[in-house]
């Protein structure tokens, strides 16, 4: 009878730890493809490439920068006068409900938006993707960093 509870406990010890064990490996899954969808959105808007942008791109995509806030296609315009220098992305963190992916990390830039230079200091941004039939969709987008 011994023998047999000891078998139980090992064997729930092991159940536990390998369930814990999948949970940290979704997590970096997770965590990895939202560092690697704002990678590759920071590469788009960098090359100009509104084409791939514009395929994954919600139809109902919001924005808030300080100056405002954007649809879809005020985004559009924003990312094509957009004048990006070396950028450097850092602190992601990553979270998944469901469908959704929220990203947030800060960026040091050298950019222009609406004529306004703003500052090199690392300034935090959010992103949201939705997972759909077509790929990821880029929902939202926050820019938190202040205009000079």
């Amino acid at each position: 009878m011994k023998t047999l509870k000891w078998i139980f406990i090992v064997i729930s010890v092991f159940l536990v730890i390998n369930q814990g064990a999948l949970f940290a490996a979704e997590s970096a899954d997770e965590a990895g493809l939202g560092k690697k969808l704002v990678q590759q959105l920071w590469t788009d808007m960098k090359a100009h490439n509104l084409e791939a942008i514009k395929k994954y791109i919600a139809p109902g995509f919001q924005s808030i920068h300080e100056d405002g806030t954007r649809d879809r296609e005020e985004e559009l315009q924003l990312i094509k006068e957009l004048k990006l220098g070396e950028y450097l992305l850092s602190n992601f963190k990553v979270t998944r409900n469901g469908p959704v992916i929220t990203v947030t990390y800060f960026v040091s830039v050298r950019e222009t938006i609406d004529s306004k230079r703003l500052s090199l200091k690392p300034a935090a941004r959010l992103s949201a993707w939705l997972k759909t039939e077509s790929g990821w969709q880029w929902i939202i987008h926050a820019n938190l960093k202040p205009l000079k």
